[in-house]
């Protein structure tokens, strides 16, 4: 029997390619810790996050094209991953914190929140450290979507401790005000708090760090756009014309700050009766999609209008997290899945010199 060796393993591994960058997993640096003993080839593949759709797939193919050499009997793959922080060019990092993204929307009402909410919890059920910041600080609605009004945060060290619920970090204003007081406050207060709530936080180590942003296009964008590390933004909009012409001025605002667009999420954009089945465009057909075209960015994730997302939210229990096999529930995890590949794009592509063309 021949005796396989490193070489004939990377060489064969060489085959596998990621599908984002269109390069074989040994030249991306993925391959770690390979051992071979009698013929038993052992090694890991370390991605760039543990949201990763594709890690099946990259097992199976590893361990494919190794059992294939002559002298293999065994192959043992492992997958582990590693999220790459992405900081913007003249942006300082924040200590711990290696991505921030946010969830925005050109208007109110529709579903910006709960979509924050859900892809904060579903990229923490795929293993990754997630903090979640309400920075909606005249409508926050962090604490009851999270099932932790009434909580106040204690303090240690100087610095807020964030309160925790289905694996995430959360902050919100919500938690240091009373739940009808109404925050009466003019800009430079409301920029000075959110930056507060989030450089004032033991937030430790955090793989992505999700902002529930307010509404519109204000003082509060204007200064996370200015003075935070934003990764990229996520644009929430609702199918009908109305929510997309603010959709748009949304996208707008972020290219004008250079802060990239990784894509859109269109919310409530099929009704499916439960009674019988019967699918209805409520507020209008293909917007979105129409939408990510013109601006050359990426339908992210449709989500259902499903009566379940709305009583799990006030109730404060995510869908990912009370019915994790619903449909709504595995749009979220898309969502989750391709906001992180987006961002791990980002990285790895500088990282190993691949050209950056568009997201």
């Amino acid at each position: 029997m021949n005796a396989v060796n490193e070489t004939d393993v990377l060489d064969a591994l060489r085959q596998v390619i990621d599908p984002d960058f269109r390069r074989d997993i040994v030249s991306l640096g993925f391959v770690r810790d390979l051992t071979i003993e009698d013929g038993r080839v052992a090694f890991t593949i370390e991605l760039t996050t543990p949201a990763c759709p594709v890690k099946e797939q990259f097992r199976q193919q590893a361990s494919t094209v190794v059992a294939a050499l002559a002298g293999v009997v065994a192959v043992d793959v492992r997958i582990t991953a590693k999220v790459q922080a992405h900081t913007p060019i003249g942006k300082a990092p924040i200590p711990g914190i290696s991505n921030i993204v946010a969830v925005a929307s050109g208007k109110g009402g529709v579903g910006k929140s709960t979509t924050a909410v859900n892809l904060a919890v579903a990229l923490a059920q795929s293993g990754a450290r997630v903090g979640l910041l309400d920075a909606d600080i005249y409508g926050p609605s962090v604490p009851k979507l999270t099932n932790l009004t009434g909580r106040e945060p204690r303090v240690h060290e100087e610095k807020l401790v964030p309160l925790e619920n289905y694996g995430i970090k959360t902050i919100s204003i919500g938690y240091l005000v009373e739940e009808n007081q109404a925050m009466i406050w003019r800009g430079p207060m409301v920029s000075g708090a959110l930056l507060q709530l989030l450089n004032e936080v033991h937030w430790g180590e955090l793989d992505y760090l999700i902002v529930d942003m307010p509404p519109g296009t204000g003082d509060i964008h204007l200064t996370l756009a200015q003075k935070v590390p934003l990764s990229g933004a996520v644009v929430v909009t609702t199918p009908q014309d109305l929510a997309l012409l603010d959709c748009k001025k949304g996208i707008a605002m972020f290219d004008k700050v250079k802060v990239p667009t990784l894509g859109i999420v269109e919310n409530m954009s099929l009704f499916i009766c439960p009674h019988c089945g019967g699918e209805s465009h409520i507020f209008s057909q293909g917007g979105a999609e129409r939408l990510a075209n013109e601006f050359a960015t990426e339908l992210l994730a449709s989500i259902p209008l499903d009566i379940q997302i709305r009583k799990n939210s006030d109730d404060g229990t995510p869908i990912v997290a009370a019915q994790p096999e619903s449909a709504a529930a595995a749009a979220y995890r898309q969502l989750a899945s391709r906001v992180a590949q987006k961002i791990s794009t980002l990285g790895v592509r500088r990282s190993v010199n691949i050209p950056v063309v568009g997201l």
